[in-house]
C-alpha cells in the first residue's frame, strides 16, 4: 500500500479559467476513484477522481452554476461547475455534510494515491487495477467504511 503525506492545509484549486478558486481547510475524508458512467461521462474520461471532505471545510471564491440530478437511489446528486469554463469542481448529494472535489482540479496532485475503486462493474476495458487494490462492482454498500480505513491508514503520520 503506497503511503501518502497530505499537503499543508490549506489544500486549494480552481477550474482551467480562474474564475472559480477553492480552498480546503480541514483534512479530506477519503480519496477514491469511480468508474461509474456518470463520472466517465462528465470527466470525458474513464473515471472520476473523488476526494472526500467535509462541506464545512471548502472554501469557494467566485460563482458556480448548479446542476441536479435524481441517482438511482432516489436522491437528489448535484454538481457544481464554472459557469465560464464548463470544468466539474464539486459533487455531491443534496443536503449532504460531505462533498467530493474533482481531484484534478488541484493545483498540486502530486500526493494523490487512491485507497480503492468504486463502480467498476463499468469501467473502461483499458483501465488496469492492480491486484493490491481495493474494488467495487457498484457503490459500497459499508457507507465507504472500508475505503475510509484504507485512506487513513495510507496518510497515518502524515
Amino acid at each position: 500500500m503506497r503511503k501518502v503525506t497530505l499537503p499543508t492545509l490549506p489544500i486549494n484549486g480552481g477550474c482551467q479559467c480562474g474564475a472559480v478558486r477553492y480552498s480546503i481547510t480541514g483534512r479530506p475524508i477519503v480519496f477514491y476513484l469511480c468508474h461509474c458512467t456518470e463520472c466517465q461521462r462528465h470527466t470525458s474520461s474513464a473515471f472520476g477522481e473523488s476526494l472526500r471532505l467535509r462541506r464545512k471545510d471548502l472554501a469557494v471564491e467566485g460563482g458556480m452554476s448548479r446542476f441536479t440530478r435524481m441517482s438511482e437511489s432516489g436522491k437528489r446528486r448535484e454538481g457544481y461547475f464554472c459557469p465560464q469554463c464548463g470544468v466539474r469542481i464539486v459533487h455531491g448529494t443534496a443536503g449532504s455534510e460531505q462533498v467530493n472535489i474533482k481531484a484534478g482540479t488541484l493545483d498540486d496532485t502530486s500526493w494523490l494515491a487512491p485507497a480503492g475503486h468504486i463502480w467498476t462493474a463499468s469501467k473502461q476495458k483499458f483501465v488496469t487495477i492492480g491486484d493490491d487494490e481495493p474494488c467495487w462492482d457498484h457503490q459500497p454498500d459499508d457507507g465507504y467504511a472500508a475505503l475510509i480505513a484504507r485512506w487513513d491508514e495510507m496518510i497515518a503520520g502524515s
